[in-house]
């Protein structure tokens, strides 16, 4: 069953939530970072992509780069822009975008659980990536990235929730620049919080990471080597557990991740083609109609023109892993035709999360940077949870959940 533990949460005063809170780290390059940052000396971004801080060029993984994300994490404390809680606690983050809401739980998840499945998982990680986290999270001696946890529908906890936020005022209510809303709500009944940590330990069996995989590997192999050099270890230190929010299942939504690729891999736009409509019904269409509206049916966009494609039947396999359109377009197109034989590791493939829409596929190859591009219909949260109980592992970049948690509302010591 699942542990969830509350926390004495490091958070922003509310006058300053807006300006502190910011995208994840990872969902952003440098300059981006350097961008969103500019003229706000407050923003998380200075903490969690410490690079922005140092004239271009500076290696964001060098060790003086994740003293700077220290140093600017205590200053704020220092400083008053954020605070530690008094007491340990439970609290509520609601999302809601585009007229939909999601309402989930911060809590402290275990590393045990991690380690032992109760937090099931469906991504591979990259060694580079967790070292990075890894190296941030012992530098700050801190988690301050929330994991984006998903479990199956509970109505006990959908019940103790809403008496919260149908009753009480939120302590963050934050209307972020994409449009999105952000409220937060501190949990201070302790009936209701141990309520909550017990319908967990006893009626939900598992918890499934929905995004975050490299952080949840970090912090579980940072809590793991702070075990093994504590010779006093007993199992309820703050490093055996990471910071994590918790949604049900049936409020989440799912969105398309794709691909643009730089070249065609010696072939002429012709043969490419040619060798397309081997697998795949091809039609020429355009950006108003390209989008995919049902499984086993993508967009492609090549040399200016968009084509709708739909998978034959004889490349759709029947197993939970074969039957992804992201699998069926890497054994089909990606690694057979365009020579990509590990998206994971290729320098010559970069994904796009469908949030930025095919307008975003469309500017990378009209400018020349990359020749193709791929928009796929979207993994169901289903899928997910399934190729998670079996044991089987999604390829890379097969999801992109909207909207993203914000850094910097919630940080937990270790």
């Amino acid at each position: 069953m699942a542990i969830i533990k509350p926390f004495e949460a490091v958070r922003p005063q509310p006058e300053f939530a807006a300006e502190v809170s910011s995208l994840p780290y990872d969902v952003m390059n440098t300059a981006e970072a350097r961008q969103m940052a500019e003229k706000n000396e407050k923003s998380f971004l200075h903490v969690s992509r410490a690079e922005i801080d140092f004239p271009e060029g500076i290696d964001e993984h060098s060790q003086e780069v994740y003293d700077r994300a220290r140093d600017n994490f205590y200053k704020f404390m220092e400083d008053g822009t954020l605070f530690q809680e008094a007491y340990a606690s439970l609290y509520i983050y609601q999302q809601n975008m585009q007229g939909r809401t999601q309402t989930g739980l911060v809590a402290c998840s275990s590393i045990e659980d991690y380690f032992n499945d109760v937090i099931k998982k469906h991504e591979l990680t990259r060694p580079e990536k967790e070292e990075d986290r890894i190296r941030h999270m012992e530098t700050l001696q801190a988690h301050v990235g929330p994991i984006f946890l998903t479990y199956p529908k509970n109505n006990e906890v959908d019940e103790i929730i809403l008496s919260i936020t149908d009753n009480e005022e939120p302590v963050y209510n934050i209307l972020t620049k994409d449009g999105v809303r952000h409220a937060v709500w501190l949990i201070l009944d302790k009936d209701k919080t141990d309520q909550l940590v017990s319908i967990f330990e006893n009626k939900i069996p598992f918890t499934y990471i929905a995004d975050g995989h490299h952080r949840t590997a970090s912090a579980a192999k940072v809590g793991l080597k702070m075990k093994e050099q504590n010779p006093n270890h007993d199992g309820t230190e703050d490093y055996n557990f990471f910071l994590s929010v918790l949604f049900p299942a049936d409020q989440l939504q799912i969105m398309d991740y794709n691909r643009v690729v730089k070249d065609l891999d010696g072939l002429s736009d012709e043969a490419f083609l040619d060798k397309i409509i081997t697998n795949y019904e091809l039609r020429i269409t355009n950006y108003e109609n390209a989008k995919p509206t049902k499984r086993h049916q993508l967009a492609m966009y090549l040399s200016g023109k968009w084509y709708q494609l739909e998978a034959k039947e004889k490349i759709i396999k029947s197993d939970p892993i074969g039957v992804l359109d992201v699998t069926i377009l890497d054994e089909n197109v990606l690694n057979p035709l365009l020579g990509i034989k590990d998206v994971r590791t290729d320098k010559r493939i970069d994904f796009i999360g469908g949030i930025r829409g095919l307008e975003a596929l469309q500017e990378r190859v009209d400018s020349g940077e990359m020749k193709v591009a791929f928009a796929l219909y979207p993994v169901s949260l289903q899928q997910l949870i399934d190729i998670a109980d079996s044991g089987k592992i999604m390829p890379p970049k097969s999801t992109w959940f909207e909207p993203k948690l914000r850094d910097g509302l919630f940080s937990h010591l270790f």
